[in-house]
């Protein structure tokens, strides 16, 4: 046997190592159900409905300067003191973002681009236009569309404005102005609105956004409103009307379903008037059909004078239609010096037959010269009056 003072120290001897008695999992089982216990006595007692969320006491009295002087002598004695909430100053507090006073926000979809923009145009107040009527509109499966209700009212007589005549005007020559095309280009159109005056009647283009509005808006300030329908023009498709046009290759109730698409875009328009359609206008067992239809719903047709060949005026006489036919085209040539030019023709005809219709497209242009020549109309001699009020009337209306 080795020497137990010669052999190292610590050899054959068994190590023992420390066991705890507890294993960890049963220590976090047992903090786990400590909070869990500690939770549920908490919720047991305290009483919190809110959760613990974030609260904030506020004083309904009303701030010292707000209230009467006999009040806070009557309380002086017996008020407790309160903290007082401090109320910004109305100087230095930011306004709320919006229009200015008497206007309001419209939004314009240019209808090349896409673009909208916001337009300011002055706030409608109480008008006295006549609102929509429901008895006025026949549900099809493309929308509401015009209809002549059940005691013979009719969109035509409704919707038109009275023209401004009195005893002191009644020898003055009738002019009426159409400017077609609202709502197609935003600027344009906020251009009309700011400068035209009320009698001079609004044709909208059906393929304009946010057309409710719009009419809405010219109706509030005074301006009847046409239906512009997209006709077939001789080079079509090169030169196309949109969708939606009124073909001569179509069966008339293609032509007339297509026609309803159109007359749902919006409400509250006397009448309708063509867009283009010079093959069209021209094509009797294509435009016919049409015309009846819009006889039939009880509204006016103004022929735009572009197509030489239409057959409006036989066709409008022979279904009792009211009708109208513009003896200008104002903006054929779009510069100011012609444009004036076409507004003294214009003049010219009205002194000879008593009224004249003149169109226009919504050009800045266009709009600039004829808001300038309706402020001196009166002076000149011509009463200028929506297109109601230079329609030819059939007997029977």
């Amino acid at each position: 046997m080795a020497d137990d003072l010669s052999a190292p120290l610590g050899q054959g001897r068994k190590r023992k190592r420390w066991k705890s008695p507890v294993r960890l999992p049963t220590v976090v089982a047992g903090v786990l159900g400590l909070c869990v216990a500690v939770f549920m006595v908490w919720a047991a007692v305290v009483n919190d409905p809110s959760g613990g969320e974030p609260t904030v006491v506020l004083s309904t009295e009303a701030p010292p300067q707000a209230r009467k002087p006999d009040d806070l002598a009557a309380n002086a004695d017996t008020a407790e003191p309160k903290a007082v909430v401090p109320v910004p100053d109305a100087k230095q507090a930011e306004p709320a973002k919006g229009p200015p006073a008497g206007m309001q926000t419209i939004t314009i979809i240019d209808g090349a681009s896409g673009n909208r923009q916001e337009v300011l145009v002055p706030a409608q107040g109480a008008s006295r236009v006549a609102a929509v009527d429901p008895k006025l509109l026949e549900t099809t499966r493309h929308g509401s569309i015009p209809r002549v209700s059940l005691d013979g009212g009719r969109a035509f007589a409704l919707y038109a404005r009275p023209a401004n005549e009195t005893p002191a005007k009644a020898n003055l020559a009738r002019v009426a102005l159409v400017v077609g095309g609202l709502g197609i280009g935003a600027s344009n159109t906020a251009e009309a609105f700011a400068k035209l005056p009320g009698p001079v009647t609004f044709a909208l283009a059906p393929h304009a956004g946010d057309l409710e509005r719009l009419a809405s808006r010219a109706r509030g300030e005074g301006h009847e409103l046409l239906l512009q329908l997209p006709m077939e023009p001789f080079d079509y498709p090169d030169n196309d009307p949109g969708p939606q046009t009124l073909l001569t290759s179509l069966a008339p109730e293609q032509n007339i379903d297509r026609m309803h698409w159109l007359m749902s875009r919006f409400q509250g328009y006397v009448g309708v008037t063509n867009f283009m359609g010079s093959r069209f206008t021209a094509s009797d067992a294509a435009f016919a059909p049409v015309l009846r239809e819009v006889a039939k719903r009880g509204l006016m047709y103004l022929d735009d004078g572009s197509a030489p060949r239409s057959l409006a005026s036989q066709i409008a006489g022979a279904n009792n239609l009211p009708f109208a036919k513009a003896g200008v085209v104002l903006d054929a040539v779009p510069t100011p010096v012609e444009i004036d030019r076409a507004l003294s023709r214009l003049e010219a005809m009205a002194r000879e037959t008593g009224v004249a219709i003149g169109v226009a497209s919504a050009l800045p242009v266009s709009i600039a010269r004829i808001a300038n020549w309706a402020k001196n109309a009166e002076a000149r001699g011509f009463l200028l009056v929506p297109i109601s009020a230079a329609a030819v009337k059939p007997k029977s209306s």
